[in-house]
């Protein structure tokens, strides 16, 4: 009777002393211990710690750099200009942000000499020379050139190409481009058809890679501006492609040559996209236009265009949200966004390292803006390239061809790393040295 007495109280205790911390946690066993319990939780807790709760561990903060003071030795130092850690307020345009401006040259400006191979170091090496040569080692003799006589080296130059990542069937439609202007000639040595065949090929790509319209961007924003309005450049591509950071190297660039730039978020559907934006145009020191989210991109581009009109802006740099080209509701807006406002230039970002997917997604762009035109006459497609992470490829330059070729919109500028610096236009004479060897 007095141990059922003991245990009763003890359950009783149990109940009425719960500990609801865990200080009130060490009473509770004392409780327990004391009336009688069979179990002694202090040894218990020493064997598991299975149903013991504990707090989990604090997070290490993150040890930040003091202002003023040197980072420590061998540390690894990050490009400045493009350093998302630090927030920033909206309307914190300093002089010190604007000091970006002087950090470096952009590459734009600057000349890049290509230094060709002789036939001799091109054979050696297996370039064009040597893979050529030894297809018309048969064609001798003053005699005009037959398809069958260029047909194998054409085979070959087509298999280079693809190598390169350029699309098959435009390899295809070179080679035989080539083929159809030299069948009928004569040449009297083997050595003069090798040459003939080089020059012929490179012509076709010159003119291919060449602008047929004009890519003096420069030139064009003066004379549009003497109209009394900015121009107008809007940057589209799909997702994750690198169109803020390009529209900031492209503002960057604009900036050396004097020319004042307003940025004008028309991305209000990816979450962050503004404030990624306003990251850029402070520490460029340029302004920022912006509605927040969830508004119509088409009438934030509109009101940016106008407050540039009113203000004496020479270039609107319009950023847009990323969209998978069979996103209808996101193809509908950006088709409107271009019809209301009119740019001088719709400017396509893409990748270098896609390839053949490049290709696919500029020509699907292409085709919706035309489809989602309202006036089939008035039809406004893409007017420039933009290829990011050209530096990533090494020779792997087919894209380039391949999305000029498609779409006969000339490459306008090449991004080339991780600065603001850069950023480049195409050596077109480059792209067909890496294509022929």
């Amino acid at each position: 009777a007095q141990r059922a007495a003991a245990g009763e109280n003890g359950d009783q205790g149990g109940v009425e002393e719960a500990p609801a911390t865990q200080e009130a946690g060490g009473e509770g066993d004392a409780a327990h211990k004391q009336a009688g319990g069979a179990f002694d939780l202090s040894k218990l807790k020493g064997k598991s710690h299975k149903g013991i709760s504990r707090e989990p561990p604090k997070p290490k903060a993150a040890k930040l750099p003091i202002k003023g003071k040197p980072p420590p030795k061998g540390a690894k130092k990050e490009p400045e200009v493009l350093d998302y850690s630090q927030g920033t307020a909206a309307d914190a345009y300093s002089a010190e942000a604007g000091s970006a401006f002087t950090a470096g040259a952009s590459k734009m400006d600057a000349e890049e000499e290509v230094e060709y191979e002789d036939d001799a170091s091109s054979s050696d090496s297996g370039g064009l020379g040597g893979w050529m040569g030894s297809v018309f080692k048969s064609v001798t003799g003053n005699r005009p050139l037959q398809r069958a006589d260029l047909e194998p080296a054409l085979a070959a130059l087509k298999e280079r190409l693809m190598t390169k990542n350029v699309a098959e069937e435009i390899a295809t439609d070179l080679c035989a481009s080539v083929i159809e202007g030299m069948v009928g000639q004569k040449l009297p040595t083997f050595g003069r058809v090798k040459t003939a065949v080089r020059q012929a090929m490179e012509e076709a790509l010159l003119r291919i890679l060449t602008p047929k319209r004009s890519n003096e961007i420069l030139r064009d924003l003066r004379a549009k501006r003497a109209t009394g309005a900015p121009y107008v450049m809007v940057f589209i591509g799909v997702n994750g492609v690198g169109k803020s950071t390009n529209l900031a190297k492209v503002a960057y660039w604009l900036g050396q040559n004097n020319v004042k730039v307003l940025l004008a978020a028309c991305d209000t559907f990816r979450s962050g996209a503004v404030e990624q934006l306003r990251t850029h145009a402070v520490r460029l020191g340029v302004p920022l236009f912006e509605r927040g989210y969830e508004k119509d991109p088409a009438v934030v581009a509109r009101e940016a265009i106008a407050k540039a009109t009113r203000e004496g802006f020479d270039a609107v740099l319009v950023d847009t949200a990323g969209r998978m080209q069979d996103n209808e509701p996101l193809m509908v807006a950006l088709s409107k966004l271009i019809v209301m406002n009119k740019p001088d230039t719709t400017l396509f970002v893409g990748e270098a390292l896609v390839g053949n997917d490049g290709v696919d997604q500029l020509n699907t762009f292409n085709k919706r803006l035309a489809d989602l035109h309202p006036d089939p006459s008035m039809t406004r497609m893409v007017d420039g390239i933009l290829l990011s992470k050209f530096d990533t490829i090494d020779d792997k330059v087919g894209a380039a061809l391949s999305m000029t070729y498609t779409s006969g919109a000339p490459i306008l500028f090449v991004g080339c790393g991780q600065t603001y610096t850069a950023l480049k236009s195409l050596n077109v004479r480059e792209i067909v040295k890496a294509l022929l060897g």
